[in-house]
Parts: structure tokens; C-alpha cells; sequence
């Protein structure tokens, strides 16, 4: 492992053990924007960027006030079927739904935003189209 690597590695750990002493839970809803620590990954999936590792996400399904399932997103728009339109505050974003996959909230550090009833219409129905066999 390179030394940056490692350094990168201890920094997530710092800031993964601050989430969990976390006592207060944030309130979130279905269909919200919030920055989420999603910390260092492995290989190919996506990470959080900054201090506290952290990434815009779009909740997708909230299972109750501790869990939900989220879609991370990025400015770093491509194409296929795997990314879907998320635009919050005029700016131009997509979720990558290829990069689905359930949290905690104590993760969540700030609310970005919301999207509209259509766009999370939207959303949801290319999620589910997505993820269908």
C-alpha cells in the first residue's frame, strides 16, 4: 500500500469513528438531498470526497429512522442507463444507480435539498427499471 493510500485509509478511520459517537439522528425524508459520509471504498465504487469523506446522495427508500437506501450522486455526468438526472439548485447532477446501496443515518451530515414530486417520480421509476431482471 502506498503511503498516501494509507494516510487516506487512517483519515476515514478518524472520521468513521466521529459518526459513530454520534448520538443525535437527523431527521430525512423519501425523496431528500443530503451531503452522506460514505467514507473510502474499495476499487471501483464511488467515495466521499473532503474531510469527512463526504458525498450528495438522493434518498431513495427510507426503511425507518436509522436506515435508508440511497443513490450517491456526481456532477461527473455519463451515459447509459445507470445514471439519472438529479438536478438540485439549478445545478446539473446524476445519481449512479449502478452505486445503490442502503446507509445509516448517522452518516448523514447536512440537508442539501429536495426534489419535486415529478423528479422523484422520476427517479424512482429509472431505479426500479434499472434494477428489473
Amino acid at each position: 500500500m502506498m503511503r498516501d493510500d494509507l494516510l487516506s485509509v487512517l483519515d476515514w478511520l478518524r472520521a468513521k469513528i466521529i459518526l459513530c459517537g454520534k448520538i443525535r439522528r437527523p431527521f430525512f425524508k423519501e425523496g431528500e438531498v443530503w451531503w452522506c459520509s460514505i467514507g473510502l471504498n474499495v476499487g471501483t465504487e464511488i467515495y466521499g470526497k473532503g474531510k469527512r469523506f463526504t458525498r450528495p446522495v438522493l434518498v431513495l427508500k427510507k426503511f425507518n429512522h436509522t436506515s435508508f437506501l440511497a443513490v450517491p450522486l456526481t456532477t461527473q455526468i455519463g451515459r447509459g442507463p445507470w445514471y439519472v438526472p438529479v438536478p438540485i439548485h439549478g445545478g446539473a447532477s446524476a445519481g449512479i444507480l449502478s452505486q445503490v446501496r442502503v446507509f445509516d443515518s448517522h452518516r448523514l451530515t447536512k440537508r442539501i435539498g429536495s426534489l419535486t414530486e415529478l423528479q422523484f417520480r422520476e427517479a424512482r421509476g429509472r431505479f426500479s427499471a434499472f434494477y428489473s431482471f
